[in-house]
C-alpha cells in the first residue's frame, strides 16, 4: 500500500466530497479518485460510498480512517520531535486566525517573523466556521474563546474589547444616539446571522438584544469597511477602529470583551517552528496589549 494514497483518502473523508478534497490538495478530482480507488484495491475493501451528494465512509472506511489518523499523528509527531532536537526553525507553518486578528494585526507583522527565521515559510489562512487542528488544517491557530475539544496545547493571548462605531459623515447626517434604545432609529451593520461561527462572535446582541442589521457582512474586515463608508453603526474591534480618524465611537460606555487563545496539536508540541512562532505571536501581542483594550 502507498501511504500517499492514504493521505488522499484522509482528505476525502474529512471534506466529505471529492471536489473539496481535490481543492485542498491542489490536484484534480480524476487523480484523487484514482488514488482512492488504488487504496481500496490494495486493502481489498470499499472505504467510501460515492453519491451525487458527496462521499460517506463505509464501516470499513471508518475503521481505516481511525487507523490512518493515528499513523499520520505519529508521523507528524516524530517529525516534530526531530525538528525540536535540531533546534532549527525551518519549513512551512500554517497559521489559522479570525480575519480581524489575522488580517489587521498579524499579517502586517509577519515580515518580522520571516526576518528572524529566513528558512521559515509562513501561510496565514482565515478561520472558517468549522476548523480542526487535529485534521491538520493549520499547524497553529488563534481562536476566539478557549478551545474545549481535542488534544491541544492552549495559551491565552489577551483579552480584547469591541465597541460601537460610525463614520464621521454618518454621524453628521444622522446624529449621535444617546442610548441603546436610540439604535432602533439607525442603520446597523452586523454579521450574517446564520454564518456566525459561534456564540463568541455574537457581539451585537450584547450591546442590544434587538440589534437588527440592515447590512450584514460575514467578516470583521468587511464590517469595518462598511462602517467607514457610512453604511451605519457597527460593533468593531477596538484595536482596529479606535485610532481611525474616519470613525467616531458610539455609546462608548457599552463594550464587549472577548479573549484570543492560541492552540496547536499535542503531537506538534516539540516542533521548533511551532514553539518559535507561538513565542513570536505572544511577544507581538504583549507589545501591543494596550491597543486590544479600550475602556
Amino acid at each position: 500500500m502507498d501511504w500517499d494514497d492514504a493521505k488522499f483518502f484522509l482528505a476525502v473523508a474529512r471534506e466529505g466530497q471529492m471536489l473539496g478534497a481535490a481543492r485542498r490538495l491542489g490536484t484534480s478530482q480524476a487523480r484523487l479518485s484514482r488514488r482512492v480507488a488504488a487504496l481500496e484495491e490494495a486493502v481489498g475493501v470499499r472505504l467510501l460510498e460515492r453519491t451525487t451528494k458527496g462521499c460517506a465512509l463505509t464501516e470499513d472506511g471508518r475503521a481505516f480512517f481511525e487507523t490512518a489518523e493515528r499513523i499520520e499523528a505519529e508521523l507528524l509527531g516524530g517529525i516534530g520531535r526531530l525538528q525540536g532536537r535540531s533546534g532549527e526553525v525551518r519549513g512551512t507553518i500554517r497559521i489559522g486566525a479570525p480575519d480581524g486578528f489575522g488580517s489587521a494585526f498579524l499579517a502586517p507583522r509577519l515580515h518580522r517573523l520571516t526576518s528572524l527565521y529566513p528558512e521559515l515559510h509562513v501561510q496565514l489562512v482565515p478561520m472558517p466556521r468549522s476548523f480542526s487542528l487535529s485534521q491538520r488544517e493549520a499547524d497553529l491557530a488563534v481562536m476566539v474563546g478557549r478551545p474545549d475539544r481535542g488534544r491541544l496545547r492552549v495559551r491565552r493571548l489577551t483579552d480584547y474589547t469591541l465597541g460601537c462605531y460610525a463614520s464621521r459623515d454618518y454621524i453628521a447626517e444622522r446624529g449621535q444616539p444617546g442610548t441603546v434604545e436610540d439604535l432602533a432609529a439607525h442603520d446597523l451593520v452586523g454579521y450574517v446571522e446564520d454564518l456566525v461561527p459561534s456564540a463568541d462572535f455574537a457581539y451585537a446582541s450584547e450591546i442590544s438584544g434587538d440589534w437588527r442589521a440592515r447590512i450584514e457582512v460575514s467578516t470583521a474586515i468587511g464590517q469595518l469597511a462598511a462602517v467607514k463608508s457610512g453604511a451605519g453603526i457597527g460593533v468593531l474591534h477596538d484595536f482596529m477602529a479606535a485610532d481611525d480618524p474616519a470613525l467616531v465611537p458610539v455609546l462608548p460606555e457599552h463594550r464587549v470583551t472577548r479573549a484570543y487563545w492560541m492552540a496547536w496539536h499535542e503531537n506538534m508540541r516539540v516542533a521548533r517552528r511551532i514553539q518559535a512562532v507561538a513565542e513570536f505571536i505572544e511577544s507581538e501581542v504583549q507589545t501591543a496589549r494596550q491597543s486590544f483594550m479600550n475602556g
